[in-house]
């Protein structure tokens, strides 16, 4: 895995980058800026950015709208001290893979750089439960307009889902086997197989393939 890093402390970027290399991970180069990551992605195309948010000139925000557009095949990895809601919102829809805070101890860091590989959603704790909860507020708000339902879900009115099968819904869409999403809520595979069941007759759809399109209009999924 090929990693840029930005941070606008020189310090910190020298100890993330040592840390880094020292597991085995190949830091390709560093920045300083939103700018300046933007030449060097240009430069080196890295797999993954690791991407401060509050820097001089350019913000991390701004840096992955602007590198995203030119590499989208690279992944940004938002590592910051903000745990605020806006900052994480704002980060994926900007296009960023993944976000971690800067508290994360080191195991779980590169744990986590290593599922980013795996096509997993890299998030430090507590930060998907805050996805899920802004998740299911967006599609309260959709439910209650008759244009959003039809447009949604054709002429037939949209069941709302249970909390559990928004967590579903979510994981799958992301990317995650049946197997791996059942890991990760504590459930068999079976169980996660039978709420893709519930949720797809919910939605009134066909087979699990709309149901991931559904989830992708919603923006549940990674690549949104």
């Amino acid at each position: 895995m090929n990693i840029l890093l930005v941070d606008d402390h020189p310090i910190f970027l020298d100890g993330l980058k040592e840390l880094l290399t020292r597991r085995g991970l190949k830091v390709v180069g560093t920045a300083r800026d939103g700018l300046e990551a933007l030449e060097q992605a240009r430069a080196l195309h890295p797999e993954v950015i690791l991407m401060d948010i509050r820097m001089p000139r350019c913000g991390g925000l701004a840096a992955t709208r602007l590198i995203k557009a030119e590499l989208p095949d690279v992944k940004i990895v938002m590592l910051t001290m903000s745990a605020d809601d806006q900052d994480l919102f704002e980060s994926l829809k900007s296009g960023a893979s993944g976000y971690l805070l800067k508290t994360q101890d080191t195991a779980s860091l590169f744990q986590l750089l290593l599922d980013l590989a795996q096509g997993l959603v890299p998030l430090s704790s507590g930060l998907a439960a805050r996805l899920l909860n802004e998740f299911a507020r967006q599609s309260d708000e959709l439910a209650n307009k008759p244009e959003s339902r039809q447009a949604l879900a054709g002429a037939e009115p949209v069941e709302r889902l249970s909390p559990r099968q928004w967590q579903v819904l979510t994981l799958v869409a992301q990317g995650l086997t049946y197997k791996q999403v059942g890991a990760k809520l504590g459930l068999s595979e079976a169980t996660i197989k039978y709420h893709m069941g519930e949720i797809v007759q919910r939605l009134h759809l066909e087979n699990r393939a709309q149901a991931l399109d559904y989830a992708r209009r919603m923006r549940l999924s990674s690549t949104e």
